[in-house]
This record gives C-alpha cells, structure tokens and sequence, in this order.
C-alpha cells in the first residue's frame, strides 16, 4: 500500500512539474488601434505598421490577417517570430473611390499565441 501511495505521489509531483515548463507564444502590441489623420482624396492611399513583440516561451505563428473591408490590406511575416523578437503588421489604406469622411476599419490578426485573435483598428478621415 505505501509503495502505491508513493508511487502515485511521485507521478502528481511529476506532472506537476512538467506543467511548469509549458511553452507557449503570447503576442503584445505596442498600440492596437492607430489614426491615420486627416488627408486627401489626392493622397488617399496611406500605410501604417502595427509594432509587435513575442513575449512567450515559444515561437509565434501568425496564421492569418485579413482587414474589415476591400480598401485595407494588412501584410504579415510569414515566418515565426522566436521568443523575445519583434516584428510589425503593415497596413495599407486605399481611399480612392471611398466616400468622403471618418473612417474606422478593422485587421484581424489570428495566431497561435494564448490570445489567439486580435483586433487592431485604424481610423482617419479623408477630405475632397
């Protein structure tokens, strides 16, 4: 009976501390949300980059990002960002045909880190 009790003392502690040495990605943003201020029709195409760092164990794979609307174009690294790396999300804004004013656009970026989707925003708003 002792031997059965130790052994299965010896596997909780086991398990217990293999838990501890989970790796996992976590991807943190500088900022979530940019604006793109007040511009032109005449300049109505606009980029920005949303700046990142993985601050996890294990590298991060960003699996995909796609914007609210045709007029935004979010490009991502295709290759995984190691632990303690940095890397930016570029987003291309093309007003051109868009309806004067305020605009706020969405990108949703989904990876394999323990928050698995994000959303960033920008927003601006385009003159005649």
């Amino acid at each position: 009976m002792k031997k059965i009790l130790l052994f299965l003392l010896g596997m909780v502690l086991f398990v217990t501390n293999m838990r501890g040495e989970e790796k996992y990605a976590e991807i943190e943003f500088e900022t979530q949300k940019l604006n793109l201020g007040t511009f032109s029709e005449k300049e109505a195409v606009r980029t920005c980059a949303f700046k990142f760092k993985n601050v996890g164990t294990a590298p991060l794979i960003i699996n995909q990002a796609f914007a609210s609307c045709g007029c935004t174009t979010p490009v991502f690294p295709k290759t995984p960002i190691k632990p303690g790396e940095s890397g930016t999300i570029d987003v291309t804004y093309n007003g051109q045909g868009r309806p004067y004013g305020r605009f706020t656009k969405t990108v949703t970026v989904r990876c394999n880190a323990n928050t698995e989707v994000v959303r960033l925003t920008i927003e601006g708003e385009m003159t005649e």
